[in-house]
Order: C-alpha cells, then structure tokens, then sequence
C-alpha cells in the first residue's frame, strides 16, 4: 500500500474537495441568466452580441487548453499549493467584473478565471484519487458528478436572483473561493510521495489514456448539450415563463443525480458494460426529443438524456485515472479533465452548426442522439473485453 493511503482522509477533506469540484461548474452557469443585461448595458460596444456570451463560454475553453499542464505542475511540485494558489486566484479574477468597466477587460479577467478552474478542477479530482481507493473512489467520483449536477441548478438559480439587482452582482459569489481557501488550507495535506522528491517524472501512459480521453472528448459534447440547448428548445415549444424551464430543467438535473448516485452500486462492473448504458440512454433522450415538439416529450426525453448523463461522466473519470500512478495522476487527470471542458466548449458550436444544417435545433439533437448511439455501440469495440471493473484500483 502506497504511503499517500497511511494518512486517513475523511468527512472534512471530502467535503472540501467536493465543494472545490464545483466552482467550474459556478463559472459554467452563474452568470447565465444575466446575460441580457450584459448585452444590453455593452449595446454600444461593436460586436457585443458575440463578445458577451464568450464572457460565459471562455472559461471552458481555457480549462480544456490548460489542464493539462495543471495537472504537470500539480505532479511535478505540489497537489495542495496549487490548489491553494488557484483558489486565491479565482477569487482575486471572479470578483473582477464588479468594478472593470471595459467589455475586453472582463473576458480578459473570465480567461484567468478559467486558467484557475482548471488547477482546482484537476487537483480536487487528483487528491480524491489520491486519498482513497477501491469501491470508495468510485463512490466518491460518482458523487462529484452528482453535486455538479446539482450545484448546476442551484448556481443558475442564484444567478437569475443575485441578478435582478443588476448584472454584476452574481459575481459576487466567487467570493466562496476565499471561504473555502481557508479550511483548505488547514484540513488538505500533500500526499507522500512514493521515492525522492526530485526524481523525474515517468512519462503519461499515453497509449492507455488515448481511447478513454477521445472517448470523454464525445461525451464533453453529449454531456454539455442539454444544459444549454434544453430552454431553447423548449422556448421553440412554447415555453416562455422563466419558472416553468428552470423547473423542468431541474428534474432534468434531478435525474443526472440520481444516475450519478447510482454509480457506486454500478462500479463494480466494466467500462464496457457501463459506456453502452450510458451512451444509450442518452441518444434515447435525444431522439425522443426530436420525435416530438411536445412539452410532455421533451421533458421525458431531456430526463432520459439526464439520466444517461449522469452515468457517463463517473464511469469516464474512472476508466481513465484508475491505471494511473502517483506520479502520473496530476498529468493524467489534467489531460481527461481538458478534453472534457473542450467536448463542454465545442458542444453549443457542434449543434448550432448542425442545427443550421439539418433544419433546426431538434433535429440537430436528433442527429447528436444518432451518434450517440454508435458511440453506444462502439464501445464495445473500443474497451477491451479484459478492462477491470471499475471499483478496483491498482494503487
């Protein structure tokens, strides 16, 4: 047993990281429903119907384009400083928009926001490998996803009320960052290092890591469509009043986290077995969505889709940093969670294109729930018929 297991994490060092986990998914969706208000205080501003939604969007992309070197710099020095430092960051750039006044300005300090989601996004995950093994890994990715799902809902909530006191107060609530700085600090521990401090790093098992992270590059794409595509498409339904999509929107979460919850009773099967499930589900969604513009249809298929969702992001994360070593997993985790945020990035892109392609945006779902479902199928080809369930770990 390695020497990061002989120091026992519990309650508070889970919770902490859970609670880190989280704040990409504050960047994603808090500032959502403001951004109306941003249009209209930037109207004078060339281009400022493109520019504002990119102060949402560009985060994402700097996560996937900067994770991975996250993830060297949490291996080759310090899990926790980095950590530590990333949180103070997000604070210092995520409160900036309360006083910047230029529109570049804000998207400049939205990209160093995202430079700081992707050190705490990789690191949360990296420690909680670190710190437990076996089915308890399984069971605490699994709830990673479930809180996302969920922090989700309640961030655009919060976004929506801290917003009808003008557009820049929701930025307010990056201030958590500083909250939890602060426990951090006292209650997260550096992992022991198996052999010197100074050695070189062993190089990333690339050829392990090839097919799951291509994999999560798909399902950053299926994963992330929905969350965004779901009110417009239910906007073309007929559903104008805000109450009545956040709600349905919520079961749709709702779903994503009871899945997600499942996992850790499902994790002592193969990726093999779990990635037709997941990826079937959600093209079910999808091509029920498209089968009908009617309300009741597309909410029963956006839940289908949560629920397949929630399933695949557990068994992505797991499949891919299960094989990894000490000293590959900051590196290793850094690279899945970059192609993830770059699947999350590309997902609103990919359908819009479709969209205008194939005649609107249900039909586009349409098609994204056909290639999910070769993916279903194609999953059986791409993990091997000896891949290990995914509650055994082999550090």
């Amino acid at each position: 047993m390695p020497e990061v297991l002989t120091r026992r994490a519990g309650l508070p060092q889970l919770v902490l990281l859970l609670a880190g986990s989280c704040l990409s998914v504050l960047g994603a969706v808090l500032i959502a429903p403001v951004l109306p208000q941003m249009t209209d205080h930037f109207a004078g501003v060339p281009g400022a119907d493109v520019l504002v939604p990119i102060v949402l969007t560009v985060p994402a992309l700097i996560i996937g384009l900067t994770a991975p070197f996250a993830g060297f710099i949490a291996d080759r020095i310090d899990r926790k400083r980095v950590l530590i430092i990333a949180m103070a960051g997000y604070t210092i750039f995520g409160t900036a928009p309360l006083y910047l006044d230029t529109l570049g300005s804000i998207i400049g300090s939205r990209v160093l926001v995202g430079l700081c989601e992707a050190a705490i996004m990789t690191c949360c995950t990296t420690l909680i490998a670190d710190y437990w093994s076996g089915p308890q890994r399984s069971r605490y990715l699994g709830l990673q996803t479930l809180l996302a799902s969920v922090s989700a809902t309640v961030f655009l909530g919060l976004g929506g009320a801290l917003g009808s006191s003008g557009w820049r107060t929701p930025f307010w609530l990056y201030l958590v960052a500083a909250v939890l700085a602060v426990p951090m600090a006292l209650f997260i521990w550096q992992p022991a290092s198996p052999g010197s401090p100074t050695r070189e790093l062993p190089p990333i098992p690339w050829r392990r890591l090839r097919v799951p992270c291509l994999v999560t590059l798909a399902g950053g794409v299926i994963f992330y469509a929905l969350i965004v595509e779901l009110s417009f498409v239910l906007d073309e339904a007929g559903v104008t009043a805000t109450a009545t999509i956040g709600a349905l929107s919520a079961l749709m979460s709702l779903a994503t986290a009871i899945a997600a919850g499942s996992f850790a009773k499902l994790s002592g099967r193969t990726p093999r077995e779990l990635l037709p499930i997941a990826f079937g589900l959600s093209a079910a969604g999808f091509l029920i969505i498209w089968s009908s513009g009617s309300v009741a249809v597309i909410t029963v298929g956006a839940v289908v889709t949560g629920a397949g969702t929630g399933l695949l992001l557990p068994v992505l994360v797991t499949w891919a940093t299960n094989g990894l070593t000490f000293a590959e997993r900051g590196r290793g985790t850094g690279l899945w969670t970059g192609t993830l945020f770059v699947g999350q990035f590309l997902s609103p892109v990919l359908i819009m294109g479709m969209a205008g392609a194939v005649g609107g945006l249900r039909p586009a779902l349409g098609v994204l729930g056909i290639v999910a479902a070769i993916l279903a199928v194609g999953s059986l080809a791409l993990v091997p018929r000896s891949a290990a369930p995914l509650n055994i770990t082999h550090d």
